[in-house]
C-alpha cells in the first residue's frame, strides 16, 4: 500500500492518542470526517494498523524485573524449535520473543513481579523446556528508551 502525507499524519497521530476521536482527527489532518474514516478504515484493512491497544504502566502494576534473555537450544532434540516455540506461547512471563542471529537461538523480554517469581520462571518452565542448552539473562536496571510508536521518519520513504 502506498501511504500519501495524510495517511502518515493519521498514522502519527493514532500512535500517539489512540483514543481520538474521528471527528479530531479529521480536524487535524484537514479532512471531512467522513473522509478520514474511510482513509482509517482502509489502512486498518490493509494491515497497516492492525490493532489497537492501551499501554500499561508496568512499575505502576508492580512487575519489577525486566529481563532480556538469550536462549541457545540443543540441535540434537528432535523438533526442538517447534516445541520451545510452542513452549513459549503459554508462559505470560514472556512478552516478547524473538529468532536472532549469533551465538544464540532467542531472544526473550520476560517480566516478572519480582526476583524471586523470575528466578521460579527460569529454573521451574525455561531450564525444563526440551532441547534448553543455555540461557543468559540480562536484567534491565534502568530504561534509557521505550518506544511503542514508530518514527515519522521510519514511515515515509
Amino acid at each position: 500500500m502506498q501511504l500519501d502525507p495524510t495517511d502518515l499524519k493519521i498514522l502519527l497521530l493514532l500512535q500517539a492518542e489512540g483514543r481520538i476521536s474521528n471527528q479530531d482527527l479529521a480536524e487535524k489532518v484537514f479532512l471531512s470526517p467522513s473522509s478520514c474514516l474511510r482513509r482509517v478504515r482502509l489502512l486498518e484493512d490493509s494491515g497497516v494498523i492492525s490493532h489497537y491497544r492501551a499501554v500499561l504502566d508496568t512499575n505502576v502494576l508492580g512487575l519489577e524485573v525486566d529481563a532480556f534473555v538469550q536462549v541457545t537450544m540443543r540441535r540434537d532434540v528432535e523438533h526442538w524449535h517447534e516445541n520451545f516455540s510452542a513452549a513459549l506461547q503459554s508462559w505470560p512471563e514472556v512478552v516478547g520473543s524473538y529468532i536472532i542471529t549469533g551465538d544464540a537461538n532467542y531472544l526473550l523480554r520476560v517480566r516478572a513481579r519480582n526476583l524471586k517469581h523470575y528466578s521460579s520462571f527460569v529454573l521451574e518452565r525455561l531450564y525444563k523446556a526440551a532441547g534448553v542448552l543455555d540461557i543468559r539473562s540480562n536484567i534491565v536496571l534502568q530504561t534509557l528508551k521505550e518506544c511503542t510508536e514508530l518514527a515519522p521518519e521510519l514511515l515515509s520513504e
